[in-house]
């Protein structure tokens, strides 16, 4: 976890569901304990994340969440869609 404001964090070596890790970002340590089994580089929620609501990683919107997370589940295509670059979608200019 890069920033403060991340909801994400990335797995620096696969870590087992039912783990807890702590996650230091800054001044914030977060214990989260792993409702799925994460492999290497990818990604886990460090709190609650609700449908609709944008995904941060290293202080960056990546996506949406299309259903709500819990802290310490995996974070991937099977809940998170990207807002960049999809180009099967057409977005109104408001």
């Amino acid at each position: 976890m890069m920033k403060p404001q991340d909801k994400v964090a990335v797995a620096l070596e696969t870590i087992p569901a039912g783990a807890t890790v702590t996650v230091n970002c800054e001044d914030r340590a977060t214990r989260v304990t792993l409702r799925d089994s994460i492999e290497f580089g990818h990604k886990f929620a460090v709190s609650a994340i609700g449908q609709g609501e944008d995904i941060l990683k290293y202080g960056e919107v990546i996506g949406v969440a299309t259903q709500a997370i819990q802290p310490g589940e995996h974070v991937h295509i099977h809940n998170l869609e990207g807002k960049r670059g999809r180009g099967d979608r057409i977005v109104e200019a408001r």
